[in-house]
């Protein structure tokens, strides 16, 4: 996502938990002639949250978007799941997020324009067995995205959200088993892979630019058609051969 903004010229203020990876991002970029500014820090914490956007403001004298994207998840039954695994995806995926919309907002809203991406989740769409807390997350990141868009959208800060199925990244690969991968996430899904990271990020530039300028309190769906229905691949093939072609009904009529 960062080399993409940095790509359309913009100029880079990220924060992460590891240091050592934000350095490696700064040095990547700063080859590349961008400018960037990074902090290593929790999100979960307000103080520091604010800290950094005070520091980016004072370093680019303005700011014209954020995208507040610290996500985890701890899968477990929610009748095993204990209180540090449920609060703690809720305080990164939600209450962190908070915070750096809090902080930019004000920033955006004195300004009188900008705009906010969140991340959500196709989990926002529905539950997932085993994810309770994830799922109240994104579910909540949803509402606090859209009561931003109503709250902000007339004073001139647009906040929209997109809602990435599984992206192809090492977090996925290793997080999930491959049976699960190919046999429910990827017969799922019509376009029958999982979403490359460029491609996520391309849905955030665009609703950061001026290009989406009418869109506003919006959840876009970057999941290759996985919401679209309900049936898989290999079930909907099934009830197609069932049913006995496209002219079966006619015969027996």
């Amino acid at each position: 996502m960062t080399r993409r903004l940095a790509g359309e010229g913009a100029r880079i203020a990220a924060t992460d938990l590891d240091a050592a990876g934000l350095d490696r991002l700064a040095e990547t970029l700063r080859t590349s002639g961008t400018e960037i500014l990074t902090r290593a820090f929790d999100t979960r914490e307000a103080k520091p949250t604010d800290a950094f956007v005070a520091e980016a403001v004072a370093r680019f004298g303005r700011l014209d978007g954020a995208v507040p994207c610290a996500g985890i998840a701890h899968a477990a039954p929610a009748e095993l799941m204990d209180d540090e695994t449920f609060t703690r995806v809720l305080d990164v995926n939600l209450t962190g997020v908070f915070y750096t919309c809090r902080a930019v907002g004000r920033v955006l809203l004195a300004q009188g324009r900008g705009a906010i991406v969140t991340i959500a989740s196709i989990t926002s769409k529905g539950g997932q067995p085993g994810r309770a807390n994830y799922a109240a997350s994104k579910w909540g990141l949803v509402g606090l995205t859209k009561t931003l868009a109503i709250e902000w959208g007339h004073r001139g800060v647009r906040v929209n959200a997109v809602a990435p199925n599984g992206v192809d990244t090492p977090m996925i690969r290793d997080g999930i088993p491959e049976e699960f991968l190919a046999e429910v996430m990827l017969d799922r899904t019509p376009l029958g892979r999982l979403a490359r990271p460029e491609e996520v990020a391309a849905a955030i530039a665009f609703l950061l630019s001026d290009e989406a300028a009418y869109v506003n309190g919006s959840v876009l769906e970057v999941d290759g058609g996985l919401t679209a229905g309900y049936l898989t691949h290999r079930q909907g093939a099934d009830f197609a051969r069932k049913r006995g072609g496209p002219n079966d009904q006619d015969k027996r009529q």
